[in-house]
């Protein structure tokens, strides 16, 4: 199966994009990340070659190790970029990766826990969607009824599937199943009169202040994309297959993937710092520090042996004193 992945990042965000790609590798992958960006590439990155890509005349590709390739593409879209995965998705099966049998978008805060072979099996199962932390929400929740309400002014008919709500930081289909690509794209369109524009989003540039309107009443789209990507599920007659929240790590169980949701990021923590207030390292900061050394290293040597140091004493510390 010919397979490739995708990510979007802006700032400090491209730590992520670094071990995202490296644990993809680790993890058995061999293939091409396609990175689309805002704003300057770090260093680490720049050490690219530029080359013409599909639309896009000026990417930057790096060959960081055999059998794996990034391709940084940069962006020029007002979206908020959490809005702008199932474009950046059709951009690419419609451009330079027309002929992947199945496409993969993961958010730069997600680090791969389980064999690549897993991931190329589960989208042969259907649309692969992971379980949010927010989940269930009931078939007359006021969010799915807001949703049903909203949408049939663009005659949109949501038959309610299950209460399973997912988690917008990763899908996985094949190109078979590109339609639902395109009803997710649609949906977000017409979402976005409803938010103010698909410039806003539940987070504020890199932070986590929502720029999201407020509608009188339950606020039906304060996920934005989220919410849209749940909301298509209910418009689309193919075929979804879940993995509840394990798959993120967000309950116990086998891990598919640690997505590490919130701030600060593990490239932000002071592991020293949160432990003094009882806070232990998180398995998500665990799992990012093994896999930032190779074959892309964006943080220095230096600063993944003090990282990696800093978590062990948290973990001694944690024994002791824990919330």
């Amino acid at each position: 199966m010919n397979t490739a992945i995708c990510t979007l990042f802006e700032g400090h965000y491209h730590y992520g994009v670094a071990t995202l790609s490296n644990s993809l590798y680790n993890q058995g992958f061999r293939g091409t990340v396609y990175v689309g960006y805002r704003g300057e590439l770090p260093n680490w990155a720049a050490k690219g070659k530029k080359e013409s890509v599909g639309k896009w005349s000026e990417a930057i590709v790096l060959s960081p190790t055999e059998g794996l390739q990034l391709v940084f593409l940069p962006l020029t879209t007002t979206y908020s970029l959490t809005n702008y995965k199932p474009d950046f998705m059709l951009d690419l099966w419609n451009g330079p990766e027309k002929n992947a049998d199945a496409l993969f978008y993961f958010d730069p805060d997600i680090v791969i826990e389980d064999s690549w072979i897993c991931f190329k099996q589960w989208v042969n199962c259907g649309v692969a969607l992971c379980e949010d932390v927010n989940s269930p929400i009931q078939e007359f929740h006021p969010r799915r009824v807001g949703w049903r309400n909203y949408f049939k002014n663009f005659n949109l008919d949501l038959e309610y599937k299950n209460q399973i709500y997912v988690n917008g930081g990763f899908i996985g289909l094949l190109k078979k199943d590109i339609a639902f690509l395109q009803l997710w794209k649609q949906i977000q369109e017409y979402m976005g009169d409803a938010i103010g524009g698909l410039e806003k989003s539940i987070f504020s540039n890199q932070g986590y202040h929502s720029t999201i309107s407020k509608m009188e009443g339950f606020t039906i789209f304060d996920k934005s994309d989220q919410d849209a990507l749940n909301a298509t599920i209910e418009v689309y007659n193919g075929a979804i297959s879940y993995i509840g929240k394990e798959g993120m790590g967000f309950v116990s169980g086998k891990p598919t993937m640690s997505h590490a949701l919130g701030a600060p990021k593990p490239w932000k923590t002071n592991h020293l710092l949160r432990s003094l207030h009882g806070r232990v390292p998180r398995n998500e900061d665990v799992v990012y520090w093994k896999n930032t050394l190779s074959p892309i290293l964006a943080h220095s040597k230096q600063e993944i042996y003090k990282k990696e140091l800093s978590v062990k004493f948290s973990k001694l510390i944690g024994r002791f004193y824990k919330l």
